[in-house]
């Protein structure tokens, strides 16, 4: 009953004055009620994707500082959780049925697992190799225990199915216009476009 949302400041460019904030921030899906406000960092980028644990605790991007923030269940504030030079551009974040959690990176084209140690921490960090180049990966969705849904801002939408330290990828949709979020409902995958269109994927799990 909780609708989790990334809010970001504007302005800065060309001396623009900076307008507003930037942080994680939590709705009341019945009545629409503000629930929490978490702030990002003040010399940090941009929230820009979440995705919620089994425990209730939230994992969150930021676009361009190459961190992971995570705010645990009943915490009043984020906390840095993961932070790697090889996370430029990070962007679309979920997780799968071994616990880990996944992220992708916009720029560099690359997947990642960050294991969740017993006491909560991040573990190491590994490459997950992809049987075909990703484009621009934007954002990301579990949709089995193994498997994640991909809006690829070249304009795909495709199915990654992770095997260890490699996953195999397989294009859903091609020529679409800047995918950069997609999500899952019954068999029909939304997929969110320039312009603020959504269009309609039929989705068949392999």
């Amino acid at each position: 009953n909780t609708l989790w949302v990334c809010q970001n400041n504007t302005g800065g460019r060309g001396g623009a004055p900076i307008v507003g904030q930037t942080a994680l921030r939590s709705f009341d899906l019945k009545s629409g009620a503000a629930k929490g406000t978490y702030p990002f960092p003040s010399n940090g980028g941009v929230c820009n994707d979440m995705a919620i644990a089994a425990d209730g605790t939230v994992y969150a991007t930021e676009s361009f500082a190459n961190r992971v923030h995570r705010l645990r269940p009943g915490a009043t504030a984020l906390d840095l959780w993961s932070t790697d030079q090889r996370f430029g551009g990070i962007d679309g974040i979920a997780i799968l049925a071994d616990g880990a959690v996944y992220v992708n990176t916009f720029f560099g084209g690359e997947l990642f697992r960050i294991p969740v140690s017993p006491d909560g921490s991040a573990g190491t960090i590994a490459k997950i190799e992809t049987s075909m180049p990703l484009s621009r990966p934007d954002g990301l969705r579990s949709v089995g225990p193994r498997t994640l849904l991909q809006a690829e801002g070249q304009g795909r939408v495709t199915e990654l199915t992770i095997d260890g330290n490699r996953a195999n990828v397989r294009v859903l949709k091609d020529g679409l216009s800047g995918a950069t979020g997609v999500t899952l409902v019954a068999d029909t995958a939304f997929v969110l476009v320039e312009r603020a269109k959504a269009v309609a994927v039929p989705y068949r799990p392999q």
